[in-house]
């Protein structure tokens, strides 16, 4: 998914026309990238991990691969993640770095310590949408970071209610870990409910950046917002029953919110330039 949204960030950038090759080389540099940074974590948390099932069968976790065979990983798809964002743009690998040492090394530690680090999870979450934007500065586009901010935003706000469902339903594997995770120090709460529909809330006013900075068309706006507030129903709909079903339900509403969005953003706009060209050219041919 993060990856996912790294490539369409980049493809709704302005002047940018699909490109299978670009498109294959920059979707390599956001899973090496990621993968760097998913192996920082799985060799911090290497005993976490062993003492919960969702993660007792990770490589490092189950013995399977050593420390230093990790950290030669995270290394190697490290500088190689990095160096393929920089054949993009600067701005792209500075960015691809920071998100990097942010979850591996902030974020990762932080966990075990304070909730906050669901807040500061969520930024190298959401900075892909960020990255693949500033990946097309390299193809000549003016250096505007808006249309990259807006995509941020709207990834960055449905991680909480995306994630405080992962620990809803992985809380008591969790907290064996020592893992604190969640907004209120109880479990999972009305609090932790309310938490997921204010956030929830807070993506519908974002959902209309994309219309009013161009990004995108009308009709990607509705979709948007139809998302928005199909999420907003699901989180009142936890808030009401307060079961694992409910945040269940929430989490798989929210991988589908992602895809449906970015893609409706990418095919509006596809739909806006195709429209734009056939004006020109019959304006065109009316001139001649």
């Amino acid at each position: 998914m993060v990856v996912f949204s790294t490539v369409v960030s980049y493809l709704l950038a302005p002047n940018i026309r699909f490109d299978l090759l670009q498109v294959l080389l920059l979707f390599a540099g956001g899973m090496l990238v990621t993968g760097s940074a998913n192996g920082i974590n799985q060799i911090l948390e290497k005993d976490t991990d062993a003492m919960m099932k969702r993660t007792a069968k990770r490589p490092i976790a189950s013995g399977r691969m050593s420390v230093t065979e990790g950290w030669v990983f995270v290394a190697v798809a490290g500088l190689l993640g990095i160096y393929i964002m920089y054949t993009f743009s600067v701005e792209a690998a500075l960015v691809s770095l920071f998100s990097l040492v942010l979850y591996g090394f902030v974020y990762t530690p932080l966990k075990k310590i304070n909730s906050i680090a669901v807040l500061v999870g969520a930024i190298p979450g959401g900075l892909p949408c960020l990255i693949g934007w500033l990946a097309s500065f390299g193809e000549g586009n003016a250096n505007d970071w808006t249309g990259g901010w807006i995509l941020f935003g709207i990834q960055f706000l449905w991680q909480f209610p995306h994630f405080w469902a992962i620990a809803w339903i992985a809380h008591q594997d969790y907290s064996t870990a020592g893992f604190k995770l969640l907004p209120g120090d109880k479990g999972p709460t009305k609090f932790t409910a309310l938490q997921t529909i204010i956030y929830s809330a807070l993506m519908i006013p974002v959902g209309f950046l994309p219309y009013l900075y161009k990004m995108s068309g009308v009709e990607s706006m509705w979709i948007v917002l139809a998302c928005n507030l199909f999420m907003v129903y699901v989180s009142i709909r936890l808030f009401l029953k307060m079961d694992i079903p409910s945040a269940r339900r929430v989490m798989f509403s929210s991988y589908f919110y992602l895809m449906i969005v970015f893609l409706s953003l990418y095919a509006n706009k596809k739909q806006r330039e195709t429209s734009m060209l056939a004006k020109n050219n019959y304006e065109l041919r009316i001139k001649n």
